[in-house]
């Protein structure tokens, strides 16, 4: 006979917060959102990866690329660079991020100097940048021939025809800095000479990088930026259980820091071989998540095989259909809550600790804190992210509203057949995602901001100023469907919509 559960699975909107005592330093301002990435003998060394915010970018073609990993990086987040592409165009997107050093940029915008001024403004268009390098090959690393600023050319009194090479500032002009050059000293070379933009060359006047005079307030304000010892911008890579043989070796000379195996459903023999596959040939130096799972016996099948952390979560996702069309998940509070038990005793057992990653269901800013109250060591997010400016799919303008394209990995559209994969046939036999859109709501840091306030906030109303604090203090209730409706206004007329249609 089956097995049932004697309590329904449920979700994070189900639950409230009661609140504790708050002293009087406990402010938001306190608050160290400060989390564990991967395992370690928790009590008895340092966690060899945290976040700085417990935030990860979904493995998913619409959320997770190069842009937005650099941007989240700033913040103190990581994304995983999605692996339903080519190997090839996925270690690229791993070493462009890898390519950032703090305050360093790579050049995006490259030009040759047989190039018209139609070119210059097309790259404007796209990128939104106005400093344009010309080097000879039009490649980040060219041998640099001059630069385009707003201020070379005066498109009212131009046709568009124009060459480059007849209005670029050319290279004997430009001020320059060897590669050995620190972030300091660069700076101080931009203040000297008034410069935006100075130019980093190696001895062979090929392009390196550009330092910006702008990034030095914006550095002054990114103080959680997620960096690794070369103070480059940290970045995970997503892998699948067919190619990884290939995939892992390519994703690491490229510079990942971790990688993830992307599966709709972690407890299975393929997650096992893959992470044996890294065991043998890595050993512990190479950091993989697993998932994913929603109870205690898919917890420990993957902490037994060594995964450096779980997600947890299926079907939650805003575009996901897994539950509609397999008729199998969980509801994500119910699977969290066991699932972080289960990790606590597993460290119990074996002073280990496995971080947790809470993967779907969050609709609302206060479920984020709601899934850290209920064991989660970071989130990932895919809707979240895929509204802002720096994910990589199209802003469009739909029936008077700025959306942003969304579509799940198990869509038509993206055909990741390897993240559903059973073994035997490939190909995406069914799909388990929606091709959808998002509201647009503009730049990543603004909105990282806002939502991680409202966390610090309700964090110091259950008195607590770090996540494993919040973790032992919390108090939660479940919450009736009337008091649901309670929870939001009711029983007045909102101003903003008295009189409208």
């Amino acid at each position: 006979m089956a097995f049932y559960y004697s309590e329904p699975s449920r979700t994070f909107s189900e639950y409230l917060l009661i609140p504790g005592f708050t002293g009087e330093d406990c402010i938001p301002d306190n608050v160290s959102l400060r989390t564990p990435l991967v395992k370690y003998r928790k009590g008895q060394e340092e966690c060899p990866i945290n976040l700085n915010i417990p935030m990860v970018s979904a493995i998913m073609q619409a959320v997770s690329n190069d842009t937005l990993a650099v941007a989240l990086a700033k913040e103190g987040g990581l994304s995983f660079i999605f692996g339903s592409q080519s190997i090839e165009s996925e270690a690229e997107m791993v070493r462009r991020v890898k390519n950032n050093k703090a305050g360093f940029v790579v050049s995006v915008s490259n030009l040759t100097p047989d190039h018209c001024l139609n070119d210059v403004l097309a790259l404007k268009e796209k990128y939104g940048f106005s400093t344009i390098a010309i080097t000879d090959d039009a490649t980040p690393n060219g041998k640099l021939l001059g630069l385009v600023t707003s201020r070379d050319y005066r498109v009212s009194r131009m046709t568009g025809e124009e060459k480059v090479s007849t209005f670029m500032t050319p290279r004997e002009k430009l001020v320059t800095a060897p590669a050995a050059t620190t972030l300091k000293e660069a700076n101080d070379i931009i203040w000297d000479n008034k410069l935006n933009a100075l130019p980093i060359v190696d001895e062979d006047d090929h392009l390196m990088y550009f330092v910006f005079r702008k990034d030095y307030d914006q550095h002054k304000e990114h103080p959680l930026s997620l960096q690794d010892e070369e103070k480059r911008y940290m970045v995970g890579a997503g892998i699948n259980s067919r190619d990884y043989a290939q995939r892992i070796p390519a994703l690491l000379e490229a510079g990942a820091d971790v990688l993830c195996i992307d599966s709709s459903e972690g407890y299975s023999v393929w997650q096992k071989k893959v992470i044996d596959y890294v065991r043998e040939n890595y050993g512990d130096s190479v950091k993989i998540g697993a998932g994913n799972v929603v109870d205690r016996e898919g917890f420990r099948y993957l902490a037994e095989c060594g995964a450096d952390f779980v997600k947890v979560g299926i079907g939650g996702g805003s575009i996901c259909i897994t539950r509609e069309t397999k008729g199998i998940g969980r509801g994500q509070a119910t699977a969290l809550i066991e699932v972080a038990a289960a990790r606590d005793e597993y460290f119990e057992e074996t002073g280990i600790y496995v971080p947790i990653c809470s993967d779907g269901g969050i609709v609302h800013d206060y479920h984020m804190t709601l899934a850290l109250a209920m064991g989660a060591d970071f989130l990932m997010l895919g809707r979240y992210f895929a509204r802002f400016d720096e994910s990589p799919t199209a802003k469009l303008l739909v029936n008077g509203q700025y959306v942003k394209e969304y579509w799940g990995e198990g869509s038509n559209r993206a055909r990741n057949w390897q993240r559903y994969d059973l073994g035997g046939k490939t190909g995406l036999a069914f799909e388990e995602g929606v091709d959808s859109y998002v509201a647009y709501a503009g730049s990543l840091q603004d909105n990282v901001a806002k939502s991680l306030y409202k966390v610090k906030s309700t964090m110091c109303n259950c008195g607590s100023l770090t996540i494993p604090e919040f973790q032992k203090k919390a108090k939660l209730t479940v919450v009736s469907s009337t008091s649901i409706v309670e929870g939001g206004y009711h029983d007045v007329t909102l101003r903003s919509t008295a009189g409208k249609e």
